[in-house]
């Protein structure tokens, strides 16, 4: 009896060292694989300032590394972090579309799923000096010339290029013909629209809703079921194109790492979007909570794969 209740007691010294541990992290890198200004890169850092916040890391740094859809720095990575569990990678369905697209030869199977973060509707913007003034007069100009209607977006293959892809074809468009511009972040994007040196733009509500509430652009159309409110723009269903789409972000950690280094994680992450600085961020940015962590979101990312391979197929971006 006597070494039962030692063994017990051992046993559980051992697991609440292991908690401690786990809960005091000196140093933690996220990974952004965009540009600045972007979607990824918005998601580090609100990201980084509710850890900072919540005092559980010493110090939490965010690294971009740009370029092919996320492909680059989640190669990068993969190779440079196997094994460290004190770093994490930020991506979402845009990565796993260039995935498929570049045929990468780096998958989401090769890293460790920690959570999905959260959902965020696209919007198609145009500026406010266009003769564009609705999806409808958008859509007229692309049945007439295709290839003359430049969209703007972030990289090939992602969420932006499957959205225009997808409205193209609702229209009755071949969505190969579709002359897209791809661009790594969002502020190059941006630019590109404002300038106008494309038609129009696909983006995250977040990363032009600045611009829009000042009046430099003109929404056109909102990817949700339902009209959002405080944004004056119809749904691509009001609009006569009959789709609805949402933009996933997640957080994920590096290949080889044990179970107690992603449990830390895990409980980390699980912590951080119920404080009050991320639903914070979460309302200010008008992003959805599409909260899913560990195993379930490991299920998650297997089945959306199936999913997004079979979109990109139909819309001729993936053979």
């Amino acid at each position: 009896m006597r070494r039962t209740t030692l063994a017990a007691l051992m046993l559980v010294t051992t697991c609440l060292v292991g908690t401690a541990r786990a809960q005091q992290m000196d140093t933690l890198t996220l990974i952004a694989p965009a540009g600045p200004g972007g979607g990824w890169d918005q998601t580090a850092r609100a990201l980084q300032s509710a850890i900072q916040k919540g005092g559980k890391v010493g110090a939490v740094t965010v690294e971009n590394i740009p370029g092919a859809g996320g492909t680059i720095g989640l190669a990068q990575f993969v190779e440079r972090e196997r094994g460290q569990g004190d770093s994490m990678i930020v991506g979402g369905l845009v990565m796993l579309g260039a995935i498929l697209t570049n045929n990468a030869p780096v998958k989401l199977d090769q890293v460790t799923p920690i959570a999905r973060l959260t959902g965020e509707y696209e919007v198609v913007v145009v500026p406010a000096s266009s003769e564009f003034q609705t999806l409808d007069d958008l859509l007229a100009a692309l049945k007439e010339n295709p290839g003359g209607v430049a969209w703007g977006g972030g990289s090939a293959g992602g969420t932006d290029h499957i959205l225009a892809g997808l409205i193209a074809q609702g229209a009755g468009v071949d969505p190969a013909q579709v002359n897209y511009v791809p661009f790594s972040g969002g502020g190059e994007a941006l630019a590109a629209v404002m300038g106008g040196h494309v038609a129009a733009g696909i983006s995250g509500l977040s990363e032009w809703v600045g611009q829009i509430q000042a009046g430099t652009l003109r929404p056109l159309a909102i990817s949700s079921p339902e009209r959002l409110e405080g944004l004056d723009a119809p749904t691509l269903r009001e609009a006569g194109v009959d789709l609805d789409l949402v933009n996933w972000r997640a957080i994920m950690a590096p290949p080889g790492i044990d179970d107690a280094q992603k449990q830390a994680l895990v409980q980390l992450v699980d912590e951080t979007v119920k404080s009050e600085t991320w639903q914070e961020t979460l309302k200010s940015k008008g992003w959805s909570d599409a909260y899913l962590s560990g195993d379930a979101f490991a299920s998650f990312l297997a089945e959306e794969d199936t999913r997004v391979t079979a979109i990109l197929k139909s819309i001729g971006l993936v053979k």
